[in-house]
């Protein structure tokens, strides 16, 4: 992504896209600007951002902040409010490292939000520190250094947030040849056909240290915000990308696929959810990270027709500008199909 507050135009032209009502997508376009109030900040690491909701007229974003320049992996969750979506002002703290000895005692970071039943619950990623570091450091092996998804409610979108269990919502599968055997993270939330479908990445132990090279996505479903979540029993669904991002369009649910793997940088959609196709195409300018707001506040999928405008991505930096978060737009033009 290049690094400029100048709204940067990058046109992608698409291949199809039909859809339950016959409509095709014929062109998409995005711009990206910095967000006031949150600019690129030496010294801070502002990252992974959530998807947006509008709660009584107030924008509501949650991010992964730490001081240690790339890495998520020592972080904790934060999160910023707005009334335009354009100038911010970060609140402070909503989730922070979990307790001595807990599985997310290191780390907790890629946060993302669902609202649901009256209340918001707000998922991340936890790690612990390395087995047997005797420091009780985060070495990031290939080995030993497992994720999992864990799950906070609060009464608020300004919280408390409250872990819902000790254990994670999610783990790691037990069998090796699994495609997450190893890591699993980036839970992004769609509600369809009255259940909670958690999309999210995972990387299998047998990869090694090749393991982001082979992400793929899957989904886990249930009747109820906090779980149980059922795996689907033909994961993964897409077999490339490494950040998650998953809407409600045309009935179904479209993905954005980042750079990894055989199936990178494409759009791809699924009118079950489930079974997905490339659509398009797109070169290195795409969101990076990015979350969507959510129009309608997840409302049910399947009686969702309008797509994103709008959301939130990241600049991954350089040694002369930390990462740090990116307002992007989205415009899709359409037809019908004869």
């Amino acid at each position: 992504m290049k690094n400029s507050i100048l709204p940067l135009i990058v046109i992608f032209l698409l291949i199809s896209c039909t859809s339950k009502s016959n409509t095709k997508i014929d062109e998409v376009s995005f711009s990206y600007s910095i967000l006031k109030g949150l600019e690129p900040e030496n010294g801070i690491c502002r990252r992974d951002p959530s998807d947006v909701i509008l709660v009584d007229g107030v924008y509501y974003l949650w991010y992964t902040k730490t001081d240690k320049q790339y890495s998520g992996y020592d972080a904790s969750i934060w999160y910023a409010v707005s009334k335009d979506g354009e100038i911010w002002e970060e609140k402070g703290e909503a989730i922070g490292r979990g307790e001595k000895d807990s599985w997310d005692e290191y780390s907790v970071f890629t946060p993302n939000i669902l609202k649901a039943s009256g209340k918001y619950y707000l998922f991340y990623t936890g790690v612990k520190p390395t087995p047997g570091n005797p420091d009780r450091k985060f070495e990031n092996n290939a080995e030993t250094d497992i994720t999992a998804i864990g799950l906070t409610v609060a009464d608020s979108p300004d919280g408390p947030f409250e872990r819902v269990s000790p254990k994670p919502v999610l783990e790691i599968s037990d069998l090796p040849d699994d495609f997450d055997s190893y890591r699993i993270d980036d839970a992004c939330i769609v509600y369809k056909d009255k259940q909670y479908w958690m999309y999210y990445k995972g990387r299998s132990i047998k990869h090694g240290k090749e393991g982001p090279r082979n992400t793929k996505m899957g989904v886990a479903i249930a009747k109820n915000p906090e779980g149980p979540y059922a795996k689907y029993k033909n994961n993964p669904i897409i077999t490339s990308g490494h950040e998650v991002m998953v809407w409600p369009y045309n009935n179904g649910v479209m993905a954005l696929i980042s750079e990894h793997g055989p199936e990178g940088k494409t759009l791809q959609f699924a009118s079950d959810g489930l079974r997905f196709n490339r659509i398009a195409s797109f070169d290195a300018d795409y969101p990076k990270a990015p979350g969507s707001y959510r129009i309608g506040n997840f409302t049910d999928a399947s009686m969702q027709e309008k797509g994103i405008d709008w959301g939130v991505s990241m600049d991954y930096g350089n040694k002369e500008k930390w990462p740090h978060l990116l307002k992007y737009t989205m415009s899709l033009k359409t037809s019908e199909v004869k």
